[in-house]
């Protein structure tokens, strides 16, 4: 679909395309759209965040969500929970607290440059209304150094804490951001998202977008979107997410794009992401920025210490990556969507970009498998896959 074409189709609503699979283009005001979340809410209501406005990066992309209350057929209308004119408000998650306290967690940075981000946490309120609106509180932004950037959602350790992963944005004195130093961290509230601390982890350059999955009562692992467009990595934890050890390699490839993981009721693990990396393609572009136009005289940051960043790896296809190792090997790959997955521009409107990236997964109870993911930038395709969404998908060779 072309992008004129993409926005007659914004409606919310759900279409049958094959057996025991629904699709939606959310509606949005905004004609870029990026960086899906998904949540579920006690009663079944999903929620579906992300960010829009005309260009990564500008002051005018802010957080927007849309509900699909259960049984419904066709998403509501966007609702607005960010309002900084100055700053690019990005990549939105949603937490409820162990007291039924629904949070928003989200980015806010000057124009492209990530080192200088903050995190804002905010309560979002329900209305009565069907489906029910959604207001943000003011909120804060968090007690951490600047550069800490978010993607996945809280998690409560046995004692209470919250534990909120983050990737470092390092600043470089007098050097512009460029990835070259970003690393891996954790964030941690022992008093319920009133105050932080941060640990890092060893030895993760380039690891960034922690995506943690509980595996037993003192067990998780985590996986990792990697700058170096090579592997996604792993790593994991014995204590209840108290110290981690040094993030390895698996057999997924991955593109410097986005990835999300859970654990299935099954037990397996279940990751979404683009598995091409680097070494499959040649396409490469000069930075995640190099189209906001502003007068930057900073050079890019020296990779002395850091990484290479690579930028401009296909985005496609959208695949899930199934585990029984506990993430350690994903054998089973299945294609939910493929496409050209070309991302040399992030502009949404003259149709070069052909990206289906930065997808979030959650599962039912019953075995429904809800997606979301980036289409092209212009939208953000939500798909439904029935209870035994695994037999039915097309298979990728590994």
């Amino acid at each position: 679909m072309d992008p004129e074409e993409i926005a007659r189709n914004m409606n919310g609503r759900l279409q049958g395309v094959s057996p025991g699979r629904q699709e939606a283009l959310l509606p949005s005001p905004m004609i870029q759209n990026h960086a899906a979340f998904l949540h579920l809410l006690h009663d079944g209501t999903l929620l579906c965040a992300w960010f829009g406005g005309t260009l990564e990066g500008k002051s005018d992309i802010s957080i927007f969500a849309s509900v699909l209350p259960k049984g419904a057929p066709c998403w509501g209308l966007p609702q607005k929970l960010s309002f900084d004119p100055a700053h690019s408000e990005q990549n939105p998650v949603f937490f409820t607290a162990p007291d039924g306290r629904l949070w928003l967690f989200h980015t806010s940075q000057p124009s492209g440059n990530q080192d200088e981000c903050r995190i804002r946490m905010a309560e979002i309120r329900r209305g009565i209304s069907e489906p029910p609106a959604l207001t943000a509180e003011e909120g804060r932004y968090l007690d951490l150094p600047r550069g800490c950037f978010v993607r996945a959602p809280v998690t409560v350790r046995d004692d209470g804490a919250w534990l909120l992963p983050i990737f470092r944005c390092v600043q470089r004195p007098g050097q512009k951001w460029n990835g070259s130093h970003d690393t891996a961290a954790v964030g941690i509230s022992l008093d319920q998202g009133r105050s932080w601390q941060l640990e890092d982890l060893d030895q993760s350059i380039g690891c960034v977008h922690m995506s943690p999955v509980r595996l037993g009562a003192d067990r998780l692992a985590a996986f990792f979107r990697r700058r170096q467009a090579d592997w996604v990595f792993r790593t994991q934890s014995m204590d209840g997410g108290r110290s981690w050890s040094v993030p390895q390699a698996t057999d997924v490839p991955n593109n410097n794009s986005s990835i999300a993981a859970i654990r299935l009721g099954d037990g397996r693990v279940a990751m979404i992401c683009n598995p091409v990396n680097a070494a499959q393609s040649a396409d490469r572009r000069a930075s995640l920025y190099d189209e906001l136009g502003e007068d930057d005289r900073r050079p890019d940051a020296d990779p002395a210490g850091g990484c290479t960043p690579i930028w401009g790896v296909p985005r496609a296809p959208v695949c899930l990556c199934l585990s029984e190792d506990g993430g350690e090997t994903f054998p089973v790959r299945l294609v939910i969507e493929d496409g050209p997955g070309t991302c040399l521009s992030n502009d949404s409107t003259d149709g070069r970009n052909k990206e289906m990236s930065y997808p979030w997964l959650l599962e039912e109870p019953d075995g429904t498998m809800h997606l979301a993911y980036t289409y092209h930038r212009r939208a953000i395709k939500y798909v439904r896959l029935a209870p035994g969404w695994d037999k039915a998908a097309v298979r990728s060779p590994s």
